[in-house]
């Protein structure tokens, strides 16, 4: 069916409600990482734990959920995506309200550890739907709004969030997704009668533990290591058991029969290249607004709401240029849109080499925050398209987590070395350390994709997409 004006095909119903829960599946996982971030001196001066303490806060939500995202993904293919969103979701809910009531650090790293493990079914279930529901330019259209409309998220965080830690406390934030997880809860059972599963597939449970192990035990020992240094048994023993669990990892997916990431996946070209540029692209983006979202309030002086309405500019555009950018890309192609993007949003952390302690907005921060925002928008949409286009529709639970997987595991390795890229206090100085370290992150990534992304024929599918 097409529009009268411009021919194109207007989605279905289904897919209308498909792309609606999607949205609001993947605005309440979003919404959540952005608020915490703007909450995190606030939480560390009531709480106490300081770096190290607001560094776990962030990294024990991405470890557990970059750790099991890539279970979640396979686990949704076997027993129906909707269903493991529907879990999610509740799940979600349930673990907010614990960190919401977290007396202490300890307890709040645990909550959000767990709200991770929710969490990994968010994401990746929401963006198979898209990818079994739309196809051709209309999948890059679908996801080019779903980018956009995901973003929103990061739009009402800095006004939600920061006003809550201004006004009302810090614990609140953790309360504000029940409403987004309600309405996507009464929409998602319409779907479920026409939800897709592999019942011949196994779940590789060894494999998800050995990616737990792996990755817990090297992001220990990466935040652990600022305060504790390299020679402490503890720190040490930790990369020890995190480098034995990711070879175990990889010597397992090889020899198991039903591997939690088919290594014909991997074969893919632009499933390997994407996901290669995805790590420097979302590492940069991890790593650079935590701690320009920490420096902006305890060096620069802002409050919660300020801080986050400083960067707001980089959310506006990432919304309003999206979806035309995701259809532009679905005709020509996403491989040079991905190049252009990280080198534009590069350029940007570049000019925020003027940001000092005295902050003069309008020329310091503003002109980088704008540019960073523009490489976005041209980057997110045709990434994401480039990645989960090229993945066979059987398997595209697992394919779309094994993109979020290396997403959330770049920013929760860039995170975890924050401290030691910041060194002993959050200055100036080290500000710019870390904006150099991101420019050279998304250059990597610009170059990744420039190297490595293709665009297939229009008349071949999925498994026809060339091969690395």
């Amino acid at each position: 069916m097409t529009d009268g004006a411009g021919g194109r095909e207007r989605a279905t119903p289904v897919q209308r409600r498909v792309l609606t829960v999607a949205i609001l599946a993947s605005f309440i996982a979003v919404l959540d990482g952005f608020v915490v971030n703007l909450a995190l001196p606030a939480l560390a001066r009531e709480l106490g734990g300081g770096l190290t303490a607001q560094q776990w806060v962030v990294d024990a939500y991405l470890l557990t959920l970059g750790a099991f995202i890539l279970l979640a993904g396979a686990i949704s293919d076997v027993v129906g995506r909707g269903r493991i969103l529907q879990l999610g979701l509740w799940g979600f809910g349930v673990t907010s309200l614990l960190c919401a009531a977290a007396p202490d650090p300890g307890l709040l790293v645990a909550g959000r550890a767990l709200q991770g493990v929710c969490g990994a079914m968010l994401v990746p279930s929401a963006l198979s739907l898209i990818m079994a529901h739309f196809d051709g330019p209309r999948q890059a259209a679908a996801i080019g709004t779903w980018t956009a409309s995901t973003g929103a998220a990061t739009v009402v965080a800095p006004l939600i969030g920061g006003l809550a830690v201004d006004l009302i406390g810090w614990r609140v934030i953790f309360v504000v997704n029940v409403l987004p997880i309600g309405v996507c809860l009464a929409l998602l059972p319409a779907l479920l009668r026409a939800d897709r599963r592999r019942p011949d597939a196994r779940i590789d449970v060894l494999g998800g533990a050995l990616t737990v192990a792996g990755l817990g035990g090297l992001v220990f020992a990466l935040i652990e290591a600022g305060r504790l240094g390299w020679a402490h048994p503890l720190v040490l023993g930790s990369a020890v058991v995190g480098v034995a669990g990711l070879v175990g990892l990889v010597r397992h997916e090889r020899r198991t029969p039903a591997p939690m990431i088919p290594p014909d996946l991997l074969r893919i070209r632009n499933v390997a290249w994407g996901n290669a540029a995805t790590f420097g692209i979302y590492g940069a983006l991890g790593l650079s607004s935590l701690v320009l979202t920490l420096y902006l309030q305890q060096v620069a002086g802002l409050g919660a709401t300020t801080a986050g309405l400083a960067t707001l500019p980089t959310t506006v555009l990432l919304i309003v240029f999206s979806a035309p950018v995701g259809r532009l890309a679905g005709r020509l192609g996403a491989r040079w849109f991905m190049t252009a993007g990280p080198l534009l949003a590069a350029l940007g952390h570049v000019l925020m080499l003027r940001v000092g302690a005295e902050l003069n907005y309008p020329t310091d921060l503003l002109p980088g925050v704008l540019l960073f925002g523009a490489g976005l928008a041209v980057t997110v949409a045709p990434l994401t398209s480039a990645i989960l286009g090229a993945v066979p529709p059987d398997v595209a639970g697992v394919g779309s987590a094994i993109n979020n997987a290396v997403a959330r595991i770049a920013g929760l390795v860039t995170t975890a070395t924050a401290g030691l890229v910041i060194g002993g206090s959050l200055d100036t100085a080290a500000l710019h350390r870390v904006l150099l370290v991101c420019a050279a992150l998304l250059a990597t990534g610009a170059l990744l994709s420039a190297v490595g992304i293709r665009t297939p024929s229009p008349a071949t599918g999925p498994a026809d997409v060339p091969r690395a």
